[in-house]
């Protein structure tokens, strides 16, 4: 199946090389300090500012040696309901409650994806905090995507107003550059945790809407 057209423009090559000498780094992480690294990131998540403690919150299901969230979700606040990605039609994302166990079904990508109805899909402005995937990021917020253009579709919305949900992103210290080298299309992070840091880039954040 053909992806929907989009007015956001297929990315530069010069960004698809770095894509893949990122996507190569992040590969190469060996098992004990990835397994070390997701349980840091779950901590620096939890301990956000304006980490929510109820309503819906989104990951993601971990590909291509993303970073996996599975210590995040099993950490939440019992009043937090975990969420996952959904493609749609229009090409922006949906997401869906999903527990460990529930059915999944893989996308036009692979990706596995909540097996459930299209009246059960709630719109990204539900959710209170979304962590989003990346291959890569810079130390000003900004993230280098897969070139879909899904999430900056789907958040497109929190360009003109400061609205929910937050916009998280989690990584290795490795993908790390000086720039990605942004397109006018792309939505910047409000923050970013690796497993050395967390780093705050929105001023814009209430934490009583987050």
């Amino acid at each position: 199946m053909t992806p929907p057209r989009s007015s956001t423009p297929r990315d530069p090559s010069p960004r698809d090389a770095l894509r893949r000498e990122l996507r190569e780094r992040r590969r190469a992480i060996l098992a004990p300090a990835r397994i070390a690294a997701a349980e840091s990131i779950a901590s620096r998540l939890l301990a956000l500012p304006f980490a929510p403690t109820s309503g819906y919150v989104a990951g993601y299901w971990a590909m291509d040696g993303e970073i996996a969230l599975s210590s995040w979700q099993v950490r939440l606040p019992r009043e937090c309901i975990y969420c996952l990605p959904v493609l749609h039609e229009d090409g922006r994302l949906r997401f869906a409650p999903w527990r460990g166990g529930a059915p999944l079904v893989g996308n036009r990508h692979g990706i596995p994806e909540p097996d459930v109805p299209v009246d059960a899909l709630l719109p990204a402005e539900s959710m209170s905090l979304v962590v989003a995937p990346l291959v890569g990021f810079d130390m000003r917020g900004h993230r280098l995507g897969m070139g879909g253009g899904w999430y900056d579709r789907t958040f497109a919305f929190r360009r003109d107003r400061a609205a929910p949900p937050v916009l998280v992103g989690a990584a290795f210290d490795a993908q790390h550059v000086e720039t990605v080298s942004p397109q006018p299309w792309d939505m910047p992070l409000d923050a970013l945790c690796t497993e050395s840091g967390t780093h705050l880039f929105s001023n814009d954040i209430d934490p009583t809407t987050a």
